[in-house]
């Protein structure tokens, strides 16, 4: 076993890089599949030692280590051999060699199959079938699996299933302290049931970036980067303390401290492989992240997506991934953008497309003559918006574009020839300049990239697309038109109604779509120098002209990694975003994920004293209502510069074709267009100032860690001592008198509806990961126990402490109840008494009466964030199925590995529809016995006033059913392991 720790303490490591060779009581599986997990623990164990860590100094203390086990990776080496004479496809297990003598490794070859349905498949699936190749066992993955794969033509239309077991998984900081709590309460659960709790142990390679908890306390300063994060340290001691332990205390976990960066730019920049080489065994780099965006790494070429905590758990307890084989929607792109059009412009543009055409549950793979004039960073901003389009993936193909970012990035040039010679051997690369194999698609999609516009997306979602010339009718269109998605419902008279204030002793004034936030913000964009570097210019030419922010609007700037303030120094425009107030905040999710920091309180009384319409503008991926901030009730979604060109302007409400954005020193009016750089400004700048040693350094120095990561201290034991006083990290009780029989399916009898919702619910609404309101339960939970109001941090920075996340769970302000008769809030009536309450009391008050409940709702219920407290939290509150239109691909997992019944009405009827009013009670008439229920049966409802209706249950697996019979996943994944 070997471990390379940073050099300030033997316990204090930044990276636990661990290699997990399991005991022999630990292989303890089915015969089959024992010399499977041998071979993955120890293959997946390796693989970020050989692409990451450049420093000579690391190879050589990693060398002696290595060496030190050597007699057992002979060992395992002799295994190795022994285990490909007894593979199913161990006749196309071959060798690549390297064009000037000697080999890369060995490699499962997709040719050598000599099958002419592999050549038609999508590159996407061929990822999906090189794994299934690789990890047959004929028990978890079968040779069935396999072929289902290839006949992905014929098998897709018909929804099979499909074993999958992703390489690697990625977690941030909110998602990964509630997957390392439920990892310490496993061993816990293992300890009682008598078995060995160091079966629960990450099998694949588990990266987490803490990057969610960084909050804009302050900004507009020098040393807002320092102040912020002593202040998130203050804030998260106790949480970053937990996951260094977690570091320790499980093998093969890597975690990237506070300060380093955004998760996904991380990955993109640093993690992603593209190509894994282990000990000489080459496959493609796959990853799941516990984090929506993950997709961002499809830009790179390598497969990867959102799942939830939960999945993501047993995934790196070596559960494979059960998937229905996605349709691939094939997206065409021809032409280039026109001069001054952004990447941000295409996505939401591509966005809006998908959305319409209905990708959800799919693959979306790019290709065509226009790939050529995307770089790698705009095509990864593209990827990164796969929730908003609705696909599992936004995939890119790798070609010669992504070497070049590989190099860029400060890959060796061993490592990219490596990628290139295994991917070009397993007919995985595409290379542009020779004629091209046609492959199928489930349905095609084409877009001319000289046909988009400048545009924005809001004021509500990220796919309500407005084209710029458009947004001042379109602003105008919302401020009349009824409460909702694209309306505030404002009367004429108070459309024009001006709030006049002190703000600092200075006068100022607020109107309906005053800017009160502008913040360059998320992996989105600032991944991409092109549009930073953009922003930066639109920046200078204000300052040049005279041009200021008003000084009331909340700026910020938070980079994905370090690289970004070493190429804006280098070009030398950080002075100019720092003039106008775009002083770096810090390295992480911000304000897009709602950790925006307070607004100035004489701010705050305008907007809420005169009922004004404020607006954000932030160059984020997601606005949902209430997200980005309280009191900012119109979100916009735009480039990097147009955040600046808002900022400067102060307000959404404007024609930039015909207004002016402002004056010069001259009194001169100044448009958009005089401050607004061309494609070839940008691209100068870009070729000048973005370097590969800065990638290297930065990457390097992250190894080292900081003062304030490197000084907390954590005990060694493995299991978790749990401290009952606690409110971040608490012991949940998922697991309380758990046996080793499973439960079975258990039935819902005269529930009462928890709450009535309509559609586009989001996982905002259901699990907020934003402040805590003062008034709400989480908030008077943390006052009993002596936690001051400044302290409360947000419900993300809790989600280790299951008691604040069930009194958080429905606490949006912005919540629309039907229950409440159009009233908003996180509030519901109980009905058996009728008192309203709020959503957790009177959760609980049904739970104390021993009485069930569900939860009626729309379409696309729990769309936005991967997160699993928004299936774990409604569980706590005793909710036992949720009937809706349609779900979210995620969420709906989330809920089936939660044991909540996910249920969905039929085509063109609804709650409305069926005149269901949600003050009845329900009865789901599911069998008891498991084996009669099936994926996808249509199951009857009644209610206790003579009303019957049919759902589906949305069961689209039998292992999912398998789930639901143990009462979740986790249970599921103890029981096998305690059998093991």
């Amino acid at each position: 076993m070997y471990i390379a720790r940073a050099a300030s303490s033997s316990r204090s490591a930044l990276f636990s890089f661990r290699s997990y060779f399991p005991s022999s009581s630990s292989l303890r599986s089915p015969p089959v599949s024992s010399h499977l997990l041998l071979r993955r623990s120890f293959l997946t164990s390796l693989p970020r030692l050989s692409h990451c860590l450049h420093s000579k100094s690391f190879q050589i203390r990693l060398g002696s280590q290595i060496r030190a086990v050597s007699p057992v990776l002979d060992r395992l080496q002799r295994t190795f051999s022994s285990m490909a004479s007894e593979h199913p496809f161990k006749g196309i297990f071959t060798t690549l060699p390297k064009p000037g003598g000697g080999e890369f490794g060995k490699f499962y070859s997709l040719p050598a199959l000599n099958d002419p349905r592999i050549d038609k498949l999508p590159y996407s699936i061929r990822i999906l079938l090189e794994s299934a190749i690789r990890n047959c066992d004929n028990f978890q993955v079968t040779k069935e699996d396999v072929e289902k794969i290839i006949d992905w033509e014929n098998t897709a239309p018909k929804q099979v299933e499909i074993p999958f077991k992703p390489a690697r998984v990625l977690l941030q900081d909110f998602t990964g302290v509630p997957a390392v709590v439920d990892l310490a309460c496993m061993r816990d659960a293992m300890n009682k049931l008598g078995s060995d709790s160091s079966k629960i142990n990450p099998l694949v390679p588990v990266d987490l970036v803490i990057d969610h908890s960084v909050q804009v306390d302050v900004a507009r300063s020098e040393n807002a980067v320092q102040a912020n994060m002593e202040l998130e340290f203050q804030r998260n001691k106790e949480r970053f303390a937990f996951l260094k332990w977690g570091s320790t205390a499980f093998q093969n976990m890597l975690v990237v401290p506070p300060g380093s960066g955004i998760v996904h730019q991380v990955n993109l920049e640093y993690l992603g492989r593209v190509v894994f080489n282990t000990q000489g065994l080459l496959y493609p780099d796959s990853v799941v992240g516990t984090d929506s965006h993950t997709t961002m790494i499809d830009g790179l070429g390598v497969a990867g997506w959102g799942v939830g905590g939960i999945e993501a758990e047993a995934t790196m307890l070596g559960q494979p991934m059960s998937m229905v084989l996605p349709g691939v929607v094939g997206f065409n792109l021809s032409g280039k953008l026109r001069n001054g059009v952004t990447a941000t412009d295409l996505v939401l543009t591509v966005t809006q497309i998908l959305r319409k055409h209905g990708v959800v549950g799919k693959f979306v793979e790019f290709y065509g003559d226009g790939m050529s004039e995307l770089s790698l960073a705009d095509r990864a901003t593209i990827a990164n918006m796969s929730p908003e389009y609705g696909a599992t993936m936004g995939f890119f193909p790798v070609d010669h574009v992504t070497l070049q970012y590989l190099k860029l990035t400060g890959r060796s040039d061993e490592t990219v020839a490596m990628i290139e010679a295994y991917l070009r051997a397993n007919n995985m690369f595409v290379d542009y300049s020779e004629p091209q194999q046609e492959r199928v698609y489930s349905s095609y999609l084409e877009l001319n990239l000289d046909s988009v516009e400048p545009c924005i997306s809001g004021p509500k979602r990220p796919h309500d697309r407005v084209p710029l010339k458009e947004m001042k009718a379109d602003w105008h269109s919302c401020l009349d038109s009824k409460v909702g998605f694209k309306g505030f419902a404002i009367p004429k008279e108070a459309q024009e109604k001006v709030a006049k204030f002190s703000f600092n002793g200075q006068p100022a004034e607020l109107k309906h779509g005053s800017v009160v936030i502008a913040a360059i913000t998320s992996c989105t964009n600032t991944s991409n120098p092109s549009v930073m570097l953009g922003a930066a210019l639109v920046a200078k030419k204000a300052c040049e002209l005279g041009l200021q922010v008003k000084p009331w609007t909340k700026t910020s700037l938070a980079p994905g990694s370090g690289v970004v303030t070493k190429y804006l120094l280098k070009s030398g425009l950080q002075k100019y975003l720092n003039q106008q107030g775009f002083n770096i905040v810090g390295y992480g999710c911000t304000t897009c994920i709602g950790n925006s920091g307070e607004i100035d309180e004489s701010v705050g009384a305008a907007i809420t004293e005169n009922d004004i319409v404020a607006a954000a503008v932030l160059s984020g991926n997601r606005n949902f209502e209430g997200r980005v901030h309280p009191l900012t009730r119109a979100n916009y979604l735009a480039s990097p510069p147009l955040v600046v060109a808002y900022a400067l302007a102060g307000t959404v409400d404007i024609d930039f074709e015909t207004e002016p954005i402002g004056k010069d020193k001259n009194g001169k009016d100044v448009f958009l267009r005089d401050i607004w750089p061309t494609t070839e400004e940008i691209a100068q700048v870009v070729q000048s100032s973005v370097l590969p040693d800065m990638f290297r350094a930065t990457y390097e120095s992250i190894t080292k860690g900081n003062p304030m990561w490197n000084q907390l201290s954590v005990p060694e034991n493995t299991l978790y001592s749990w401290d009952p006083k606690s409110t971040y990290v608490h012991e949940p009780p998922y697991f309380k008198d758990m046996t080793m029989d499973p439960p079975g399916p258990s039935s819902v009898k005269d529930a009462y509806c928890l709450l009535n919702l309509g559609d586009s619910i989001t996982t905002d609404h259901i699990s907020p990961a934003g402040s805590i309101h003062k008034d709400s339960p989480a908030a008077k939970f943390l006052l009993e126990r002596g936690v001051d109001r400044k302290d409360f941090n947000s419900y993300g920075s809790r989600r280790g402490n299951d008691e604040i996340m069930a009194r958080g769970t429905f606490a949006n302000i912005r919540l629309v109840n039907k229950l409440l008769n159009g009233e908003v809030g996180p509030k519901t009536v109980h009905i058996p008494t009728g008192e309203k309450l709020s959503v957790f009391d009177a959760a609980m008050k049904y739970k104390a009466a021993g009485e069930a409940t569900i939860i009626l709702a729309g379409a696309e219920y729990g769309s936005g964030s991967s997160r699993d407290w928004a299936a774990k939290g409604p569980m706590l509150q005793g909710v036992k199925a949720v009937i809706s239109k349609s779900f979210e691909r995620i969420h709906r997992s989330n809920l089936v590995g939660m044991g909540i019944i996910p249920l969905c009405f039929k085509s063109g009827e609804d709650a409305e529809s069926l005149g269901l009013t949600g003050k009845e009670r329900y009865t789901i008439h599911l069998p008891t016995d498991i084996s009669e229920i099936r994926p996808g049966q249509d199951v009857t409802v009644t209610t206790d006033t003579g009303k019957s209706f049919t759902c589906t249950v949305r069961f689209d697996t039998e292992v999912e059913l398998a789930y639901f019979n143990h009462g979740g996943i986790l249970p599921y994944v103890i029981r096998n392991l305690s059998r093991q």
